[in-house]
């Protein structure tokens, strides 16, 4: 018989958090490189006609830096961590979508 190992960090509401906390980080890791892609002149400067489409892209990379953390808790079979990681996911992926598809809040 095989006794469970207790896991601390095996917790929704941790995963919720740094669900909600890495594409914060991610958004503002991704907006700073590409400000110094801009001010060195690799990619162009960024009109307003294509401002949107920019925040929409920008936006969308800092929540798929969900993966990372849920690629991890997957390894480490911290299942609890991996359901609140996803749940922040589908939050932001829905605001998302209602925001630069559907209008609300814009």
């Amino acid at each position: 018989m095989r006794l469970r190992q207790h896991k601390p960090y095996d917790n929704i509401f941790i995963g919720l958090m740094l669900g909600a906390t890495v594409p914060v980080l991610g958004h503002f890791c991704i907006e700073n490189l590409f400000d110094i892609l801009t001010t060195s002149g690799i990619i162009d400067e960024v009109s307003s006609s294509t401002f949107t489409k920019r925040m929409k892209t920008l936006t969308l990379l800092a929540i798929c830096t969900n993966i990372i953390p849920a690629q991890l808790s997957n390894n480490f079979r911290h299942i609890n961590l991996l359901k609140g990681i996803v749940l922040a996911t589908f939050l932001y992926a829905a605001a998302w979508a209602m925001h630069f598809y559907f209008g609300v809040g814009a």
